[in-house]
């Protein structure tokens, strides 16, 4: 079992600035990604960012050159950079991690939701 717990997220001015974390424990043996993805009111669940072990990186079109993905292995924590937020960045953001238990099973999961909410 392995839990994501999301922190960071909250009420922001737009043009604003917020940093979403979230850390990965339990039974993990490796992680080859994490990621963050987000769910606005009626819509559906969309991918933000997502980083590998390796440091490879891919945004959505919508985010780049305004958010950073970054990701502390040691410490098994992913972090957002969000700058310049506009009010269509509103929605819950969820982190998501994939990889291998201590005991070789796959994993994929998800974090319990953080909310960033964007006002004009």
């Amino acid at each position: 079992q392995v839990q994501l717990v999301e922190s960071g997220g909250g009420l922001v001015q737009a043009g604003g600035s917020l940093r979403l974390s979230c850390a990965a424990s339990g039974s993990i043996f490796s992680i080859n990604a994490m990621g963050w993805y987000r769910q606005a009111p009626g819509k559906q669940r969309e991918l933000v960012a997502r980083i590998t072990t390796g440091g490879g990186t891919n945004y959505a079109d919508s985010v780049k050159s305004r958010f950073t993905i970054s990701r502390d292995n040691a410490k098994n924590t992913v972090y957002l950079q969000m700058n310049s937020l506009k009010p269509e960045d509103t929605a819950v953001y969820y982190c998501n991690a994939d990889g291998r238990t201590a005991w070789g099973s796959v994993y994929n999961d998800w974090g319990q939701g953080t909310q960033v909410t964007v006002s004009s």
